[in-house]
């Protein structure tokens, strides 16, 4: 339920197509029926197995996938932490994933692009000089929010 409260608030307006693409657990359709009693409705489409077996399946398993990479791709780079001593430690952790794959991390799927194209970072010679100007374009919004 917070997960998909948390996609829910960055929102400005639900659509009324709105619609989820997830796993088999059965937790998302509880969701789904407790944000219906709050008049906040949505479709869930549910992707079972590993094989398309049914038509949901069939249709909605590229987005499933795209999915279980990214969590492949998290699970990879948080195993060689051996987890964190605090809270802080992995909320830092998950931060700066995020902001590496979505600004910085070329996508073979985008054809060697980021998914969230930042002009500031463009041309910027080495990874290190990126993270630096993602970083200080960070402190600069948190600066300006505190205003």
């Amino acid at each position: 339920i917070r997960a998909i409260d948390e996609v829910l608030l960055k929102m400005n307006e639900i659509p009324e197509d709105l619609t989820f693409v997830v796993d088999g657990n059965p937790i998302y359709l509880l969701a789904q029926h407790f944000f219906a009693q709050h008049d906040i409705n949505f479709d869930v489409k549910q992707v079972i197995g590993l094989t398309n077996e049914d038509p949901v399946s069939t249709e909605y398993r590229p987005l499933k996938q795209i999915i279980e990479r990214l969590n492949r791709t998290f699970k990879g780079n948080y195993r060689s932490t051996h987890g964190f001593g605090s809270k802080q430690g992995s909320v830092s952790f998950v931060t700066l994933f995020v902001a590496y794959f979505n600004f910085l991390r070329p996508h073979a799927s985008l054809e060697g692009k980021v998914p969230v194209v930042n002009p500031e970072l463009k041309g910027l010679p080495t990874m290190p000089a990126r993270w630096t100007k993602l970083i200080e374009l960070a402190q600069k919004w948190i600066v300006e929010q505190r205003a």
